[in-house]
């Protein structure tokens, strides 16, 4: 950046925060921890005796949000790739829970 714009035209402080707000505004971390946690309570309200398709519908609408929050987030072609597929499996998952309903 020295060499483009010179030192004395950059403040530090900044190009620190803006640096810090790009990093966190990429960081997917968030996303694939509460996605896992999503992914979790359906299983085990799939795995409840009493049949629950509102559950269901309800919990795979919060996955396909986290899903694509990882999507608008990742800047990597193969995330982009398997966003694409996690939203096909997902969609996938919307029509059978319709059965259950």
């Amino acid at each position: 950046m020295k060499e483009y714009v010179g030192s004395e035209n950059v403040d530090q402080n900044r190009f620190e925060q803006e640096l810090v707000f790009y990093i966190d505004k990429l960081d997917i971390t968030e996303e694939k921890v509460r996605l896992r946690s999503h992914c979790d309570y359906f299983l085990s309200v799939l795995d409840d005796k009493v049949s629950n398709g509102k559950k269901l519908g309800f919990i795979s609408q919060e996955m396909g949000r986290e899903i694509n929050t990882l999507g608008s987030k990742a800047y990597d072609a193969a995330i982009q790739q398997l966003v694409v597929q996690m939203k096909e499996e997902l969609e996938k998952i919307k029509e059978q829970v319709l059965n259950l309903v």
